[in-house]
């Protein structure tokens, strides 16, 4: 919790406490870092252009099963094909499973990705934010992932608003709450988390706006807390971002985005809330508000934003867990495309929904569907790219790859291509000042 305390007796020059600042903490401190301020750094903005370009990662944390999602097998025996029926879609020779009727009615929309290949294996995020396996540079701190890399290449589109945030809820199994690590960038590029006690992470209580405009004041303050503070050298130059963490403070524009309270009700309910909760266990719940958070901190000017939406390790009730989850997430993302959509936004945003493998061909007997790295799928939507298709194909008993395998990079060059960064081009310096190339691996030719 973040929380500016009023007059004090003793304590600063200006009249705040040292205390004051030592509750600031609260947000990033206990991970060695000043967060508010620390976390929002990025080159310097440029001016505000009148459209950016977005995404909006939806993480299927757990491996969701493929053929009982967008790869249903009707040819496979009963063992491997499951209970569900494939459904037509807005485009014609595209079929999908029958719980997502709300995305086959905007499939011209959207991209089906049925040869996903390339996963480590892992239960982890890792992999679908940067595009690598985490021990790819791990000496110098790892990969930075797809939000970090935005930060820190194209800074922020409006300086009250953080460029990359990460809404994913804090999870048991904590991998699969990762919103994207900073890797080799460092602190500064990771993700804005407003995961604390509610929105009283972004409140100034007891303090007006007008105190808050006596910056340099304030800015000595935090130099004093540096000296304090700083064991470890992480602090260093924090009065260089300052500057943006007072942005975000005096300004409501954040605040607003992240309170769906705001938004007509109408709009709301079209996004529903995804509860009942079920099958969540040591994963995420099914947020479709955080769909709809997402779309609104676009809106106000953020570049990329996370979320992990559900917990797909479906080793037990698959089918069951597949309705849930399933006719939730139909729900949560059609009513994203079709939001975007109205608003003009769709053709800059790009939505992504995948996790990080798929699931066996043959049942078990708990009617679950154990982990299946060799092929998985995943699902796209606008960004400029070319929608109304499906790309590759797995075989008669969805076991790998039958045609056209999309590596995990390929996926990810095409979010940064529809970011507008080159990944052919475009390097970044690791900590030894070696440039490293984003990605290894072209974007979807296909899409682009």
């Amino acid at each position: 919790m973040l929380t500016l305390f009023g007059p004090s007796v003793g304590g600063f020059c200006d009249g705040l406490s040292r205390r004051s600042f030592l509750r600031i903490g609260a947000l990033g401190v206990g991970a060695g870092a000043l967060s508010l301020a620390d976390l929002l750094r990025a080159e310097a903005a440029s001016q505000r252009p009148s459209r950016h370009k977005a995404v909006i990662h939806i993480f299927l944390g757990g491996g969701p099963p493929h053929q009982d999602m967008w790869d249903i097998k009707t040819e496979a025996p009963a063992e491997i094909r499951g209970e569900f029926k494939p459904i037509a879609t807005k485009t014609p020779g595209i079929e999908i499973g029958e719980v997502f009727p709300k995305i086959a009615s905007i499939m011209d929309k959207c991209v089906v990705i049925r040869s996903v290949v390339g996963s480590a294996g892992p239960h982890y995020a890792f992999q679908c934010n940067t595009g690598w396996t985490e021990p790819s540079l791990a000496a110098l701190g790892g990969r930075p992932s797809l939000g970090a890399a935005a930060a820190k290449l194209q800074g922020a589109v409006d300086p009250s608003v953080p460029p990359f945030v990460g809404l994913a809820e804090r999870t048991r199994h904590a991998p699969w709450s990762d919103c994207g690590t900073p890797g080799f960038l460092g602190a500064a590029y990771a993700p804005f988390k407003p995961d604390g006690p509610g929105m009283d992470n972004m409140k100034l209580n007891g303090v007006t706006l007008d105190r808050l405009h006596d910056r340099r004041r304030l800015l000595t303050s935090f130099d004093r807390f540096q000296a304090e503070m700083d064991v470890r050298g992480v602090m260093q130059g924090v009065d260089a971002f300052g500057q943006r963490a007072l942005d975000v403070l005096s300004s409501s524009k954040l605040l607003d985005a992240l309170d769906v309270s705001k938004e007509d009700p109408r709009v709301r309910e079209r996004y529903g809330d995804g509860k009942p909760y079920q099958y969540q266990y040591d994963g995420a719940p099914t947020v479709n508000d955080q769909l709809l958070i997402a779309r609104r901190l676009v809106e106000a000017g953020a570049r990329v934003v996370t979320l992990s939406y559900g917990r797909w390790d479906s080793h037990g009730q698959n089918f069951d867990l597949v309705r849930d989850h399933g006719s939730k997430l139909d729900q949560g993302f059609s009513a994203l495309v079709e939001d975007l959509d109205a608003r003009g936004m769709l053709n800059d945003v790009t939505v992504i929904a995948w996790g990080e493998f798929g699931r066996t061909p043959r049942i078990n007997n708990n009617a679950g569907r154990d982990h299946w790295p060799q092929v998985s799928c995943a699902l796209l939507a606008g960004g400029g790219m070319r929608g109304g298709q499906c790309i590759g194909s797995t075989n008669r008993l969805g076991e790998h790859a039958q045609d056209r395998p999309v590596h995990f990079q390929e996926v990810v060059a095409t979010l940064y291509h529809n970011l507008g960064i080159d990944t052919a081009s475009t390097t970044i310096a690791d900590a030894t000042g070696r440039p490293q190339y984003l990605v290894d691996r072209e974007p979807i030719r296909e899409l682009i």
